[in-house]
């Protein structure tokens, strides 16, 4: 007679072995353990500029630190905004950044075509200009760039401020976009142009969708540096009409400082400034990662 096998007899013996722990390793767990250090460093500046912005100035300015929200108020946000400059400083800044995204993006984009894409006479020559443009130190144009929009009444103009900032970032976002630019094939665009579609439309659909994580990337470099520029900003635009916000908020920090620095204003003021700049990081920031580690794999 035939033993009948029940489902105990017929199960592996790897079933019966116990599962090993995890080592634990001491040295990733201390790598671990400064990361947070190092993360906690870098966000308590950040977190004490808001936490200062929602504190009353006579608590600021005691003698005992609050490192947790105390007779929290709106009123240091509320007298930031009325400020009379303040708002045509934030009209000034959004109009410089958008028109210098732009002009940015697109001489960058097609510059990087160009030199990633196609062979012509100038290409060395236009590649070491790139380069040479990018090592001459900001500071040492001042005077040039004063005379030259004085000369062409741009001074105080969105215009003049504009191109003086797109002149500084299209050589670095060249060289952004170059790295995504070569990472594509042609050849995509080549097997489209087989099946019917033109020169144009083979780029726009097929070569264009996957330049999007660098063009995100390097569109947010731009707002950075154009958001938050002060130098150039101070020689272009010295009427008080048209100041940008790093401008605004240096002459506030003057005026405060008259009547007795309001610390907790000023705090309020750098959190206005600082706020669109974390929410469009938070809108692109999934994007820009993949863009940057795409451009730097690729490239």
């Amino acid at each position: 007679m035939s033993a009948v096998l029940t489902p105990a007899a017929t199960a592996a013996p790897a079933d019966r072995t116990p599962l090993r722990r995890r080592r634990i390793r001491p040295g990733k767990v201390l790598l671990s353990a400064l990361g947070l250090v190092l993360a906690a460093v870098w966000v308590f500046p950040v977190y004490w500029m808001m936490l200062s912005a929602v504190t009353p100035d006579a608590i600021l300015g005691g003698s005992t630190p609050h490192f947790l929200p105390v007779n929290f108020t709106m009123t240091n946000l509320s007298s930031v905004v009325t400020d009379s400059g303040f708002l045509n400083a934030l009209g000034m800044s959004l109009a410089v950044t958008c028109l210098t995204i732009v002009l940015v993006l697109a001489f960058a984009f097609l510059a990087a075509l160009a030199i990633s894409r196609w062979r012509f006479r100038g290409r060395t020559g236009f590649i070491l200009a790139v380069l040479f443009i990018q090592m001459l130190p900001a500071e040492g144009l001042f005077i040039a760039q004063y005379k030259m929009m004085s000369s062409l009444g741009l001074l105080n103009q969105v215009i003049g401020i504009s191109v003086l900032y797109v002149a500084m970032l299209v050589p670095f976002t060249v060289w952004m976009l170059r790295g995504f630019v070569a990472g594509v094939p042609i050849e995509l665009e080549e097997a489209a142009m087989v099946d019917g579609l033109s020169r144009p439309k083979a780029f726009l659909r097929i070569t264009f969708p996957l330049l999007a994580p660098g063009l995100i990337a390097s569109g947010v470099y731009a707002f950075l540096q154009a958001w938050n520029e002060f130098t150039t900003a101070l020689v272009i635009l010295p009427a008080e009409s048209a100041q940008t916000l790093p401008i605004w908020l240096r002459s506030f920090l003057s005026a405060s400082a008259n009547r007795g620095i309001n610390w907790a204003e000023v705090m309020a003021a750098s959190t206005l400034i600082a706020v669109p700049v974390i929410i469009f990081f938070l809108f692109v920031q999934g994007r820009m990662t993949s863009g940057l580690v795409s451009g730097a794999v690729k490239g």
